[in-house]
């Protein structure tokens, strides 16, 4: 949010620089996020002065330049080559001199001397537009004749340089959402630290209703989200173009004029944080204003000129029953205020919080007003804003006030009480601050003190301080305002030691991060919420196990992900947009489950369910072509051999696994791999075309989920053991076996391992076949077995011995033959 100096200088008679008064925000928690120079003319009419024109004749090669000759006030007078139809000898002009540089929007262009078909040329005389005060461009300006020559451009236009506060106003803290609300906290930071620093609120004493000519009631249909609404109408005022220091306001925090009476509004806005509406009183038609929901996929043109669908939900400011602003957020095409409203209905509400952010995501809006809305304005100033706004539409565009002002407030919102323990707060501050302290900075907060003794305070703490509601609240504003850094270290060291053996989960991450990002990969990091669409038709992650979020920003964003798959998905579409389709993509990340069988009323928590797991990617191809080698696709065996690579560099026993067919709607094929004690620790598979759907990725892809803490629970299981290298040879034997298309390599190693554990190192598939000169239904495994003893060298009858019992159980129970 934008602050100007100047502007919040009205509130407050601070003397400090910006650049300290931007410490003293940071250090009260409004952190600070630049402190920049503007104009509100952009580049602060820099090298234009006023010029008296004193010769002016026809350009010979040329019909409509004329040459001129301009006393800028020192020097020689200046030739100067003008092409306005309107300059003649005797005026006095805004002259740019060699030099200058002017600037239309973001671009900008520099003065130099020049010919103008044939003719030098000094500078320039010029137009509203070109120097930034107007957007006319028929002529050049024309100054009155008494303008003393040589006299600064910006002397002359009153042009004051100001500074430009960048807050970053985090959600909490809408009561500094204004130049009075900074200012307020920066009086409560003066109240302890210079009482001569006083804020200062603008009167609206002068407010007085002229008449009730033009009197319209509103009704509230929808409390719930509109507690508070009050108006006030103006009748026959003026709109036209806003004066000077009200558009120089606007222009230096960024904001565009419009009229005199919409800045208004957007004045009081930034001035006190009050979102207002002004509205054509003679658009409402019906006589009176109606604050409610209208049905389910009404038509509303707003002032972006977009047609939208309105949802039930929405609340609308209405003529009877025809909408005219979408309440809070934005306001409708036709019955805001031009250049021909005459009658102005003045509107100054406090909408619900909830209904705003739900309407404003809804539709893709992010106005100021809703800005505000969402986050909780103060209700109790309506009327005040109301008042301000009223007295300036008089002054600036005349008119009279023509109603008593229309406040329906049913159901009041009360300041918090708040009860404040003087032994809590030293407790909780680790710091002992004295009484009459802590008084001033309450005062100076704004926070009544209904009553004390010595253990605590009774506190009514204003309506606008929506995020302070509970004692420690009230704390961290007292310790915000005192100044955390005076809040000294202490010598001791209060702490409790424990040990608990087990893996050091981040360290694991970072070994294995490195390791996927040698072998190519890149790390991925996807937010936690997602799409509740993905998860409506799953079975293994049906919606009704997701994790709701009670107020969604969006759609997209409505429930916390069940499972990484997702967002690796969106990824490679994103990527395959942009023509990189060769992925290889890996994410840690926590995933979410609502188990409602696990609800108790003792423990809010219990039913939500929070596991850590690694989701991996692979998708196009391995190698793409090149003159070593050509083109070889991506495939699951590779992502396999990831997976095993990962839990054998974290210490796993490969052969100790468990190997098995996995079923999934999210796969098309996969496997699963648990450890000896049955815990699932992957699963790796293609990609069905279910979320391949839902994503609209439609090439192949290969995911592999590791379940992190059940790898970290059971990698104790595992310890890594160091043994002396075999001084005796490995011996290798194969076998060819003739086996159902159905039976898998993993049961034949099983059954190799089971029939020789200890001789038996490993067993390996090296091709498979299927077609011709075989029974239909078979196939055939071509598997290699390694034996070792590492004590001596093995002799032909113990390898005999050991192949044809792994030949004969293999046969016996898998029904395989030897080819």
């Amino acid at each position: 949010m934008n602050i100007s100096y100047n502007w919040l200088k009205e509130y407050i008679n601070i003397n400090e620089s910006p650049e300290k008064i931007a410490k003293i925000l940071t250090s009260i928690g409004l952190e600070v996020g630049s402190v920049e120079k503007v104009q509100s003319v952009k580049g602060g009419m820099e090298g234009l002065v006023i010029g008296e024109v004193l010769t002016c004749s026809k350009h010979e090669n040329s019909d409509h330049l004329s040459i001129t000759t301009v006393d800028i006030g020192v020097g020689e007078p200046q030739q100067i080559v003008c092409g306005a139809p309107n300059v003649a000898a005797g005026q006095k002009v805004v002259v740019a001199t060699i030099g200058t540089v002017l600037y239309s929007g973001d671009e900008s262009f520099t003065i130099k001397k020049s010919k103008i078909r044939g003719v030098e040329s000094h500078g320039m005389i010029c137009a509203e537009d070109e120097i930034g005060i107007g957007t006319s461009h028929d002529g050049i300006i024309v100054l009155p004749a008494d303008t003393k020559v040589g006299t600064p451009a910006k002397d002359f236009y009153g042009i004051k340089d100001d500074v430009l506060i960048e807050i970053d106003i985090t959600p909490n803290r809408v009561d500094a959402t204004s130049h009075f609300g900074v200012a307020r906290d920066l009086a409560a930071y003066y109240a302890l630290h210079d009482e001569n620093v006083k804020l200062k609120k603008p009167s609206v004493e002068s407010f007085k209703v002229d008449n009730t000519n033009l009197s319209i009631p509103v009704i509230i249909g929808n409390k719930n989200a509109c507690p508070r609404y009050s108006a006030v109408t103006i009748s026959g005022v003026t709109v036209q173009e806003s004066p000077k220091w009200l558009k120089e306001h606007l222009l230096n925090i960024g904001q565009r004029p419009i009229n005199n009476v919409v800045d208004i509004t957007n004045f009081v806005l930034h001035e006190l944080g009050q979102p207002l509406h002004a509205f054509d009183a003679n658009k409402i038609t019906t006589g009176e204003v109606h604050v409610k929901n209208l049905p389910e996929g009404t038509p509303f043109t707003t002032l972006d000129e977009v047609e939208r669908k309105l949802s039930e939900q929405d609340l609308m400011i209405c003529n009877g029953d025809e909408p005219m602003c979408i309440g809070g957020v934005f306001g409708g095409l036709t019955s805001g205020v031009t250049e021909t409203t005459k009658n102005v209905f003045l509107e100054s509400a406090y909408f619900g919080p909830v209904s705003i952010r739900k309407t404003a995501r809804r539709h893709g809006l992010n106005t100021d007003a809703s800005f505000r809305f969402e986050r909780g304005c103060d209700p109790e100033m309506t009327i005040y804003a109301l008042k301000r706004a009223a007295i300036l539409i008089k002054e600036i565009a005349g008119g009279t006030i023509s109603s008593e002002i229309v406040d329906e407030y049913p159901t009041k919102v009360n300041p918090f009480n708040v009860t404040l323990g003087k032994k809590t707060i030293d407790q909780l501050i680790g710091k002992e601050i004295g009484r009459d302290t802590i008084v001033k900075i309450l005062k100076g907060l704004e926070m009544e003190i209904l009553s004390e003794n010595e253990s605590e305070f009774q506190l009514r703490v204003p309506a606008y301080r929506v995020d302070v509601q509970r004692d420690v609240d009230v704390i961290e504003d007292i310790l915000r305002i005192y100044g955390y850094n005076n809040v000294e270290i202490g010598d001791n060291l209060i702490s409790t030691l424990s040990f608990v053996k087990k893996p050091d989960s981040h360290k694991l991450q970072i070994l294995i991060s490195e390791q996927l990002t040698a072998q190519g990969f890149n790390e991925v990091l996807n937010n936690s919420l997602t799409k509740a669409s993905y998860y409506e038709n799953l079975k293994n992650f049906p919606g009704n196990l997701s994790v709701k979020i009670l107020n969604p920003l969006s759609n997209d964003l409505s429930v916390m992900r069940q499972t990484l798959l997702f967002g690796g998905l969106e990824n490679i579409e994103r990527n395959i947009n942009y023509r990189n389709s060769d992925l290889k993509l890996y994410e840690f990340g926590n995933c979410y489950r609502y188990i409602s069988e696990n609800k108790d009323e003792n423990n809010p928590i219990a039913a939500y369910n929070e596991e850590f797991h690694l989701g991996i990617w692979v998708t196009g191809n391995k190698f793409s072509d090149s003159w070593t080698s050509g083109t070889q696709k991506s495939s699951f065996f590779e992502l396999k051999a990831y997976v095993l690579n990962i839990l054998s560099r974290l210490g796993y026993d490969l052969k100790r696994l468990r190997i098995k067919k996995h079923e999934s709607e999210i796969y098309s094929e996969a496997l699963s791999i648990s450890s000896p004690n049955k815990k699932t620790l992957a699963t790796i598979g293609i990609v069905s075309n279910i979320p391949k759907k839902l994503t609209d990725v439609d090439v192949e892809v290969f995911y592999a989920n590791l379940n992190w803490d059940n790898i970290l629970n059971t990698l104790d299981l595992n310890p890594v053991k160091y043994k002396e290298l075999p001084k005796f040879p490995e011996v290798y034997r194969d076998f060819a076996f003739l086996i159902d298309k159905h039976i898998e390599f993993a049961e034949i190693e099983k059954i190799a391992f089971e029939t020789e554990r200890k001789l038996l190192k490993n067993v390996t598939l090296f091709d498979v076949y299927e077609g011709k000169n075989l029974e239909p239904g078979k196939k055939s495994y071509a598997v290699s077995f390694t034996l070792q003893d590492e004590n001596k060298t093995l002799t032909d009858g113990a390898i005999d011995s050991i192949m044809n019992k792994i030949r004969k159980n293999v046969e016996e129970k898998l029904g395989a033959k030897l080819r």
